[in-house]
């Protein structure tokens, strides 16, 4: 049976502190997969794939043009993450601990609707960076074609944004963002919980690196699979300008499947998995590592 992990025996400014560090070591290390994705998925209809974009990447804005957007990337798992994976842990922990379930641990389905409240409210707070990161990783496609960038960092972005579009404005695509978050951590969260513990539980392994690999593999998997339809969808609404091609999130969705077929929901699967993946691996190694060396107990 899984071990129950009570949160409140840690402090909760502990793990921010631990899942915010982990979380920029995994945007760092990841990030150049992260635009290659974006910039895929921006391509519409036109075929080219990811050794394709990172070719034209790199000869046309140089190898530093991989990271283009990375400032506002890590400033949003500063909120994201912190909030989504705290905030799972929690709520997991509250109702172990309650009268009605006895302690015993929890159904997959239901480590699942808390996984996917949790990133639902953590991305509707990090929404305005997510927005950022993504204006700006469309704005390399400006550069590879010679033509002037609409932002010069993430400062005059978020200004231009506010600017053009008011405070609401900062909050564009909110709603792809937060059904694509909820898919994402309902497969992430409670995958990677159930894995690990399933892994140790039948004596696969120990509490260790290799159980942690195993289960960030296969909540990487399930993420991407359950999530790509609405990444798609959040990418190319967020990276519309003033002269919008979708009203809503509803319309980018029929016209994507009208114009390029149901496979285009997919769009970018592999290079979103081979993001995922070494993601989840680089962070949940990390947290559950930082945490051993705080004296908190593991995830």
């Amino acid at each position: 049976m899984e071990r129950s992990r009570v949160a409140g025996e840690s402090p909760t400014g502990t793990r921010i502190l631990l899942a915010s560090l982990s979380a920029m070591v995994a945007e760092s290390v990841t990030f150049p997969i992260d635009l290659t994705k974006t910039r895929m998925q921006l391509h519409g209809a036109h075929r080219i794939g990811a050794i394709g974009v990172v070719s034209e990447i790199a000869r046309k804005e140089g190898v530093l043009g991989l990271y283009k957007g990375l400032s506002p990337a890590i400033m949003r798992h500063l909120f994201y993450t912190p909030i989504r994976i705290i905030g799972y842990e929690n709520l997991k922990g509250f109702i172990v601990r309650s009268e009605a379930n006895h302690g015993e641990s929890l159904p997959l389905a239901t480590k699942a609707l808390l996984g996917g409240f949790s990133g639902v409210i953590a991305q509707v707070v990090a929404s305005p960076a997510d927005l950022v990161k993504v204006r700006m990783q469309a704005d390399g496609r400006l550069v590879s074609q010679g033509l002037k960038p609409r932002y010069s960092g993430p400062i005059e972005a978020f200004t231009k944004i506010l600017q053009s579009d008011g405070v609401i404005g900062l909050w564009k695509g909110v709603l792809p963002n937060i059904q694509r978050a909820f898919l994402v951590n309902m497969g992430e969260l409670a995958c990677y919980d159930h894995a690990k513990h399933f892994v140790i539980d039948k004596k696969i392994s120990e509490d260790n690196i290799y159980a942690h690999t195993l289960a960030s593999i296969m909540s990487g998997l399930a993420s991407t699979t359950l999530s790509c339809p609405a990444d798609v969808v959040k990418t190319r609404m967020m990276s519309q300008g003033e002269k919008a091609v979708y009203r809503n999130s509803y319309d980018c969705l029929v016209k994507t499947v009208k114009f390029e077929g149901v496979r285009a929901l997919w769009k970018g699967f592999f290079p979103t998995w081979t993001r995922l993946g070494p993601w989840q691996f680089v962070f949940w190694v990390s947290y559950e590592k930082f945490r051993q060396l705080a004296g908190i107990s593991s995830f």
